[in-house]
């Protein structure tokens, strides 16, 4: 297989081009939430805004986005129906999760991943001093359908102008829009059906769902550490698995993989070398390897180098597998 120079750097997604959309969700003129900025890289993700750029349309059975956000700034309780993986890239975020945001919270520093629950509502803020950044995996090509938002989210989202219509389209009031003919309001959930939201404990959480950057580092030293899979540190089945590569995971011989893979750089530069041409990934790039090409992949400098490797592996993407 070969792909030139060309074609291959439209597969790679620099950190630095990144397109931000500030009217991705319902809750992008609340307080405190008005400042965040969404980036779809591979595929549409959950975007409910016609504003969002997609940088690669073509999913690999899971969608790749991310969430900037200057301090203070938090993201509202929702939900989703597929994984929601996210690893910090930069700042120290806070996570936290429940009905009403109460059940649990973990801190989270850079490199450090979090394999979320599906089925619970969950919010995260940058508790940082400086602008943040998040980096997401989302389960399913079309990323499980949408976002489903706490009542709460859409009541005070309401009030601040937007409405989510029930097609999960954003329409803004203060710029005169409204609700087309025949399309309802997104409903509220029942209490009947928010009784089907686990307020999932603390202990659980942090043992089962999430991962620090230095353990896996120590893990990462002659062998990709396994991060998210069925057999890995965070047993789940996704649709996805997750590894953390460092200096010395894997040889710098050429390897073929026939699944999709994606490379996350999280720190150092790393050289990507194919048929056709190479290309040097930096922190927050992000690159969509196709099947059955023949690759080497290694630091280009010396010094920390760490990045998170993606791959699909045919498993249908739902809810988080027990195991």
């Amino acid at each position: 297989m070969h792909i030139s120079q060309t074609e291959m750097e439209k597969r790679i997604v620099r950190y630095g081009e990144l397109k931000p959309c500030r009217t991705a969700f319902i809750d992008a003129h609340t307080p405190g939430s008005n400042q965040k900025e969404n980036f779809t890289i591979i595929g549409g993700g959950v975007s409910e805004s016609a504003d969002q750029h997609v940088h690669i349309k073509d999913t690999p059975g899971f969608n790749i986005g991310a969430a900037g956000q200057p301090p203070k700034c938090r993201n509202s309780l929702h939900s989703h129906r597929t994984a929601e993986v996210f690893f910090v890239l930069k700042g120290r975020w806070r996570f936290f999760w429940g009905r009403w945001g109460k059940a649990g919270e973990v801190v989270l520093e850079e490199g450090d991943i979090f394999n979320i629950p599906t089925g619970i509502f969950r919010g995260f803020e940058n508790i940082g001093t400086d602008y943040g950044m998040i980096m997401a995996i989302l389960g399913g090509d079309d990323a499980g359908g949408g976002v489903i938002w706490a009542p709460q989210v859409i009541e005070d989202a309401k009030d601040h102008g937007l409405v989510l219509g029930e097609n999960g389209k954003l329409y803004d009031t203060k710029k005169g829009q409204s609700l087309p003919d025949g399309i309802k309001p997104m409903p509220l959930l029942t209490e009947e059906e928010l009784r089907a939201f686990p307020e999932t404990p603390v202990q659980d959480v942090v043992r089962d769902y999430v991962a620090r950057y230095w353990d896996l580092m120590a893990l990462a030293q002659k062998a990709p550490a396994k991060v998210i899979g069925e057999k890995a540190l965070l047993r789940d089945k996704p649709g996805f698995e997750v590894e953390l590569l460092t200096r010395g995971s894997i040889p710098e011989e050429a390897y073929v993989n026939e699944r999709h893979e994606v490379l996350m750089v999280m720190r150092g530069h790393w050289k990507l070398a194919w048929d056709g041409g190479q290309s040097v990934l930096a922190p927050g790039d992000t690159c969509a390897v196709p099947p059955g090409l023949k690759r080497s992949l290694a630091p280009a400098m010396t010094g920390e180098a760490s990045l998170y490797r993606v791959v699909s592996t045919g498993d249908q993407a739902g809810q988080t597998w027990r195991g």
